[in-house]
């Protein structure tokens, strides 16, 4: 029965996005091929009739994703952060959505959160209010801890989400298959990867203790950064289906109007903001991925206030280090060293040319940096940047999207405080000290010592290492089952001595 439940989800779809108008913006945005275009009026102009009305005040695209309802909203949030796959103005109406959604009964909530934590409500929190945010996923309610008089925001996942996901995601996969069979040209977007990607997003985001974990390492990791706060769980307050939480007072961090009248010096919280997310990609390899205006607030101290860690990014160590080397490259405008980087890192194939590479960045990186503070866009780099990598026969990568797409987003985010921001220059002073500590001599002297634990975590092993490696040499193929079969072992003091040389070698090459 799936097949004909995904093509009625997808008519209607079609029908929404028909009547709406999304359908002619989405298509020439994604530069559709004429089969395609031809399929998707085909399911969407004779059942123009079935398709949502939506709210007309929005854009076309934000009216057709929030009248087809939350895995639609969710979806487009996460291709928001997806320009390389639909293109830079496309990722910008979807940026608009504001993940609002009419909440459901403050009763219901109730029940979820007596089920899961197995107490009454009353008992719990002497105060309970109303939703006072309803996303795609959950809502949240202002509450009070009874035993410790605390505020608290309680999270509640919405009743039978999880079901209407799954159905959602599955005419996700239905259609991506359909997009590929028909426009073949599409398959270098990875239209499956991409639903993949957001059904391992999705999945994830229902089970709140999984944020929990997240917002409890992500403080962990800040709790010495300045002029930053991340509110805590409450784990006992906590469950799969709620998330109990310090509660995060202060401004919302897009109305800068609201933040200069209380005084902040709003050039510094954009500063901050840009830094603040650098600073946690680069040195945690751990960030909120979801750095939106809806995920941040202003302190009345001047703190920046992150909240909702449903959607983390993690990299590893290597991709940070070539992704400061590369912002580096650009910040100096040392357009060979980006070259070199991108090369060295096998990001960019080696038959191709690295010095016409290097002129190729070159290209992309002079007019931005030509340009004053309020055009410098990381947004326009980054868009430029895949242009030039794609032609170079440079493959998507994927350990670096969702890090560069998070900080366009944080760029937007820091424009709309100060207009005026540089955003290379509030960037150069976390990844000059981060090249300084992790790509210098004592970074070097770090990596050998990482290199000799692992060994020594070995050392046991070393006898029978060496003992084989003799054998292989030893003995030709024909005859070394003969040897297995007798028995044969080189003798105890033998295998000893190779081993005391073995680790003797090791120490002096990592000395």
């Amino acid at each position: 029965m799936r097949g004909p439940h995904n093509i009625l989800r997808l008519i209607r779809t079609g029908a929404t996005f028909e009547r709406t108008g999304a359908m002619g913006v989405a298509l020439d945005a994604l530069e559709a091929p004429q089969r395609l275009r031809l399929a998707a009026r085909i399911m969407g102009w004779p059942f123009r009739w079935l398709g949502y009305k939506g709210d007309p005040n929005l854009p076309p695209l934000t009216r057709a994703i929030t009248a087809l309802g939350p895995a639609y909203i969710k979806f487009g949030q996460i291709l928001s952060t997806r320009a390389d796959v639909v293109g830079t103005e496309l990722a910008d109406q979807l940026r608009m959505l504001q993940d609002r959604l009419p909440p459901f009964p403050t009763e219901i909530a109730k029940q979820m959160v007596e089920a899961d934590l197995r107490q009454p409500v009353d008992r719990l929190f002497s105060e309970f209010s109303e939703p006072v945010a309803a996303a795609s996923i959950a809502q949240v309610h202002r509450a009070r801890i009874r035993e410790t008089g605390q505020e608290v925001a309680v999270k509640v996942l919405r009743p039978g989400i999880g079901a209407a996901f799954r159905r959602d995601t599955d005419a996700f996969h239905f259609a991506a298959g359909i997009i590929e069979l028909l426009s073949p040209g599409s398959r270098r977007l990875r239209p499956r990867d991409v639903v993949r990607h957001f059904e391992g997003v999705v999945t994830g985001e229902q089970d709140m203790r999984l944020e929990a974990a997240a917002a409890s390492e992500f403080a962990e990791n800040t709790s010495e950064d300045p002029r930053f706060a991340v509110p805590k769980p409450h784990w006992h307050l906590s469950s799969r289906r709620v998330l109990t939480s310090d509660w995060a007072e202060g401004l919302p961090m897009g109305d800068r109007e609201a933040l200069i009248a209380a005084g902040h010096d709003v050039t510094r919280i954009a500063t901050r903001v840009v830094q603040l997310f650098l600073q946690h990609a680069l040195r945690d390899g751990f960030f909120h991925a979801d750095m939106h205006h809806g995920n941040l607030k202003v302190a009345a101290n001047g703190d920046v206030i992150a909240y909702d860690f449903g959607i983390m990014g993690e990299i590893d160590e290597y991709t940070r280090r070539v992704y400061a080397e590369i912002l580096m490259g650009f910040i100096k405008r040392d357009y060979r060293l980006v070259a070199r980087v991108h090369f060295e890192a096998g990001y960019v194939p080696r038959d191709r040319d690295e010095a016409q590479f290097a002129r190729a960045l070159r290209a992309v990186g002079e007019p931005i940096f030509g340009a004053d503070a309020s055009q410098i866009s990381m947004a326009n780099l980054l868009s430029h940047l895949f242009e030039v990598t794609e032609r170079f026969g440079m493959r998507t990568q994927t350990q670096l999207i969702l890090l560069q797409r998070t900080m366009v987003v944080v760029e937007g985010v820091a424009r709309s405080v100060d207009p005026q921001l540089n955003i290379w220059e509030a960037a150069r002073p976390v990844v000059s000290d981060y090249i300084k500590s992790n790509l210098g001599p004592r970074a070097l002297a770090g990596d050998l010592a990482r290199v000799a634990q692992t060994v020594g975590r070995y050392g046991p092993l070393l006898p029978r290492i060496v003992e084989q490696a003799l054998w292989e040499r030893a003995h030709p193929e024909d005859i070394r089952p003969l040897v297995v079969k007798s028995g044969t072992r080189l003798p105890a003091w033998l295998i000893g001595l190779l081993s005391l040389a073995a680790g003797a070698a090791i120490g002096l090459a990592l000395g």
